[in-house]
């Protein structure tokens, strides 16, 4: 069973073990890290910047758990619960050992739930790199399309790069 729950400093371990093993396969499709993010340490450093971000109300930090074990994370950034403005911009990782089975398309389901059904946004976004087809059909699947590109949106894998942006809206909203 696929489910997301709010992150944990208990849960800087696993995350640091998925992040080495997958350090390879992880490093094209994000910003550029150092040592420590590949840390029991740095990871709790993460975390607890992630639990900052929650406490201001200006995002939610997920863990992915397969049958109860972490397998990734699941972001909802940017949130904004305006009178005319409410949206967020969604970010997700897999394990390597974990890619491929459905899983980031069932969690990324789930986190357009609660930015629709709990936080009542109206938008959800996402971005991806132009060549980043895997994350792009995740996000068809879930209903998102594509709005544009925005050029150098990114400083990923140590250079600024063009994104595909991409957009869900909440049916139950007019």
């Amino acid at each position: 069973m696929i489910t997301i729950r709010t992150v944990e400093l208990d849960d800087a371990e696993a995350i640091a073990a998925h992040r080495r093993d997958g350090r390879e396969y992880l490093a094209p499709w994000e910003p550029a890290k150092d040592e420590a993010s590949y840390s029991v340490a740095g990871v709790r450093e993460a975390i607890e910047a992630a639990l900052g971000r929650v406490e201001s109300g200006t995002a939610l930090a997920y863990v992915i758990e397969l049958d109860g074990d972490v397998v990734g994370q699941i972001f909802l950034n940017s949130i904004v619960r305006g009178p005319y403005f409410r949206s967020c911009s969604v970010g997700y990782w897999i394990a390597q050992a974990a890619a491929g089975r459905g899983i980031a398309t069932e969690a990324v389901r789930l986190g357009k739930q609660v930015a629709f059904e709990e936080l009542g946004l109206f938008r959800v976004q996402a971005e991806t790199l132009l060549d980043n087809h895997a994350s792009q059909k995740v996000l068809q699947r879930n209903g998102f399309e594509p709005i544009g590109m925005a050029p150098a949106y990114l400083k990923i894998a140590g250079k600024w790069q063009d994104h595909l942006l991409f957009q869900v809206l909440n049916p139950e909203m007019d």
